[in-house]
């Protein structure tokens, strides 16, 4: 997260917290909520939606003034140049290599050629976008897609500059010809051919994920592993636990009511709900926070729970972000099955299924 002026919210920040925070800035955008977290982190909103911000401040009784804007259009400039390919490496993807890297500002990316190259085969001509306008896709494609493709310069080479786009762009093209496949959407013979080796890719990054593997690719694990971990910790961790105060709302424990079957009162949940705390909300939240929680914070237990040790600033707003996401999403769930599958998908994790033989029973013998 960018901050100037010793530590006080940046230009883009100032904005979004003035529509209600980030959630509420991409509810009224209808666009995901990692669209409106990047302006947040890198303190820049692309000069594309400053009208439609002015709108919807006008609309919704907001006050912007045009300063908010100047600061945002200076940061802009500031960052305008090309993000810097600072860790290359290549994904062995089916046999075939895509070129990846680590950005200077922390993202992943393939190249362009690359994922077009492994998709169509080696025999597409043109560039990758020409794939995704075909109508017959385009409702399976997030409407941010076309922010995700990124120029970039090689720091090995001079005057080198590529075509990128981010690893999740890359998943949520291969998932877009895997579920329009799924469901006849796709016409020709080259698309469902397009379409097998989307859903191969997507289970070679099932396990890890994409952004793991192009860690490990590129050897940006080594030098992320330590200080990034830390540095994340510290935006999100208090030194000393926080005093209580109530942090999880009361609809949480509702639906969690609702998709279990819990016929008792809220106030009185079972403690196997602990666990579904876990996975859902500090799992989804950040995977290192919630294993430093394990390995560091004390036993939750009345007065005494992981969410004091957030921190105020950051951490406490985060988790309420996501927890009030997720109710959202659990509002339309009809068990705890389909939570946690619509979580999965919110948050790009994949299923993986193992199939096991077992030899026949026949007559006189006995099942292992």
């Amino acid at each position: 997260m960018v901050k100037t002026n010793g530590g006080k919210l940046n230009p883009a920040q100032r904005i979004i917290l003035k529509f209600g925070g980030q959630t509420g800035l991409a509810r009224l955008l209808e666009r995901p909520q990692s669209t409106v977290q990047y302006w947040a982190r890198t303190g820049a909103i692309p000069a594309k939606w400053h009208q439609k911000l002015i709108e919807l401040a006008h609309f919704h009784g907001v006050t912007i003034s045009p300063a908010d804007f100047a600061a945002v259009a200076e940061l802009n400039q500031a960052i305008a140049r090309r993000p810097e390919a600072k860790w290359p490496g290549v994904l062995d993807v089916g046999g075939v290599e895509i070129a990846c890297y680590v950005l200077d500002d922390g993202r992943h990316i393939i190249s362009r050629t690359g994922a077009l190259h492994y998709l169509a085969g080696g025999k597409g001509g043109g560039n990758l976008e020409s794939y995704l306008r075909v109508e017959n896709l385009r409702t399976f494609l997030p409407a941010d897609l076309s922010d995700q493709f990124i120029d970039v310069s090689l720091s090995q080479v001079v005057n080198k500059d590529v075509k990128g786009l981010t690893a999740h762009a890359f998943i949520d093209i291969c998932r877009a010809y895997s579920r329009a496949r799924d469901t006849g959407a796709l016409v020709s013979e080259s698309q469902a051919a397009i379409a097998v080796r989307a859903a191969a890719a997507l289970a070679a990054f099932a396990k890890a994920g994409i952004e793991a593997a192009i860690d490990e690719a590129t050897g940006y694990q080594y030098m992320r592993a330590e200080d990034a971990i830390r540095m994340k910790l510290k935006l999100f961790l208090e030194e000393e636990m926080r005093p209580w105060e109530k942090t999880f709302p009361d609809e949480l424990w509702v639906q969690f009511g609702r998709l279990t079957r819990w016929r008792g009162p809220i106030h009185e949940r079972p403690k196997y709900w602990g666990k579904l705390v876990n996975e859902l909300i500090y799992g989804y939240l950040d995977p290192d926070v919630l294993n430093w929680l394990k390995e560091n914070a004390p036993t939750p237990r009345k007065g005494q729970n992981y969410h004091q040790w957030v921190s105020s600033q950051y951490g406490l707003k985060k988790l309420v972000e996501h927890l009030w996401m997720t109710i959202g999403i659990a509002t339309v769930c009809h068990d705890m099955r389909e939570l946690r599958q619509r979580m999965a998908e919110r948050f790009g994790r994949e299923p993986v299924q193992f199939t096991l033989f077992m030899p026949p029973i026949g007559p006189g013998r006995l099942a292992d």
